[in-house]
C-alpha cells in the first residue's frame, strides 16, 4: 500500500497545476530541445542530444513523483468553528524568548516552504502545536536549541 500524503485542498490544486505544465509545457520544450540537437548529426558525440534526454528523464520522473502524490494525497480540511490547531489552520506565535511574532499554516510535508511561511505537521514546530489552543504554550527542541511559544490565535 502507497504511503497517504496529508494535503490541503488548496496543496492539491497547486500540485495539479504545477502536474499540468509539466505535462504540456515543459514537455513540449524539452521535445524542441531534443529535435533542435537531432540537427546537429552524429548522436554518439551530441552533448546537446544527451543533456536533452537527461532533461526528459528527469522531467518524466517529476512527472511520476506527482502523479503519484496526487493518487496518493489525503485531503483536509480545517472543522470550521473548531479553534485548535490542526492542518490547514494559521497560527499566530509568540517567540517567548525573543518576543518576536510570528505567523505559520500548518500544511502537510508536500506543502511545506518556510518562505511562504507554511510550516510541515511533521515538523518538531508543526508536531508540537497540533491539538493546542489560543493561549497554550508549546515548547520543542530545534536545532538552535529549546523554544518555546505561546500560541495568540488560530484561525
Amino acid at each position: 500500500m502507497s504511503k497517504k500524503f496529508i494535503v490541503t485542498l488548496e496543496g492539491l490544486e497547486k500540485l495539479k497545476q504545477d502536474l499540468e505544465v509539466l505535462k504540456t509545457t515543459r514537455r513540449r520544450e524539452v521535445a524542441d530541445k531534443i529535435a533542435e540537437a537531432l540537427k546537429f548529426g552524429d548522436l554518439s558525440e551530441n552533448a546537446e542530444y544527451h543533456d536533452a534526454k537527461d532533461e526528459q528523464a528527469a522531467l518524466e520522473g517529476k512527472i511520476l513523483q506527482l502523479e503519484s502524490q496526487i493518487k496518493n494525497a489525503q485531503v483536509v480540511e480545517k472543522v470550521a468553528g473548531d479553534n485548535t490547531v490542526q492542518v490547514g489552520c494559521k497560527v499566530s506565535l509568540e517567540d517567548l524568548k525573543e518576543k518576536d511574532k510570528v505567523e505559520y499554516e500548518i500544511v502537510g510535508s508536500m506543502e511545506a516552504n518556510v518562505f511562504d511561511n507554511k510550516i510541515s505537521n511533521e515538523s518538531p514546530l508543526g508536531k508540537s502545536m497540533i491539538g493546542k489552543k489560543k493561549g497554550d504554550t508549546v515548547e520543542f527542541k530545534a536545532p538552535g536549541g529549546e523554544m518555546s511559544y505561546k500560541i495568540l490565535k488560530v484561525s
